[in-house]
């Protein structure tokens, strides 16, 4: 998360971007066969093509509306200027994974292999926000990042979300001061643990308050809507 708050001994003087239960619900059709129409909104001025959230549901939102539903792992990004964190989310367990000191293509690339080596199929891109909840200068720039990476990750099938991130340093910080960190360790792991909260925000709201980042690309679009390939460690012949 971008923040202007000052953090004495605890994260080094440069800006950083920061930052359920199933329940019986009628199922939505498979990726192959929704509905394909786009609704259109405007941002700063520019009419774009979207597609409802429901036609290419979030794991969260997913496993909400499809009680058995099984597989799809969720990659937490919190983007930063010199430093992006990393949490993972397999099942209903959320954990922090790493700390990139990355930024442009090389973030973008390491990401991605990150992602395919832990099997997730979607990534969840904080998006700061003011206190009111108004998007800010640094909330375009997560957009370009975010778009870049959901061009990549259609590619293969996998989807790019953005959540609203506000607040999250904050409460990565007192969480690990609660588990008793050390200040070295809370100064290498902030922006993971920021990523940690992030990606418990997206699943306590079941990825309802999500927003798909799509590419322009219709041969990407479609691929997205096919999704990626089938896992057969989750799936028998007989499904």
């Amino acid at each position: 998360m971008w923040t202007h708050q000052q953090l004495p001994q605890l994260v080094p003087p440069h800006t950083l971007f920061h930052s359920y239960s199933p329940s019986n619900h009628t199922k939505v059709p498979s990726f192959a066969k929704v509905n394909s129409t786009h609704n259109t909104k405007i941002r700063n001025g520019i009419r774009k093509s979207t597609i409802p959230l429901e036609e290419l549901p979030p794991n969260a939102l997913r496993r909400k509306m499809e009680a058995d539903w099984i597989g799809g792992f969720s990659l937490g990004v919190d983007l930063g200027m010199a430093r992006t964190g990393l949490a993972l989310s397999k099942g209903f367990v959320v954990r922090p994974l790493t700390v990139l000191e990355l930024r442009g293509q090389k973030l973008e690339v390491q990401i991605m292999n990150i992602a395919e080596k832990e099997e997730a199929d979607e990534f969840i891109i904080g998006l700061p926000k003011s206190s009111d909840g108004k998007e800010t200068t640094q909330s375009n720039i997560i957009r370009t990042v975010a778009g870049r990476l959901a061009v990549r990750a259609a590619e293969r099938g996998w989807r790019v979300y953005l959540q609203d991130e506000h607040g999250t340093t904050a409460d990565a910080i007192n969480r690990m001061v609660d588990m008793g960190l050390s200040l070295s360790t809370r100064q290498k792991k902030l922006d993971a643990y920021a990523a940690t909260l992030l990606l418990e925000r997206y699943f306590s709201t079941s990825g309802q308050k999500t927003e798909l980042v799509l590419p322009k690309n219709l041969e990407l679009q479609g691929k997205l809507r096919k999704g990626p390939p089938r896992d057969e460690d989750f799936y028998s012949d007989e499904d």
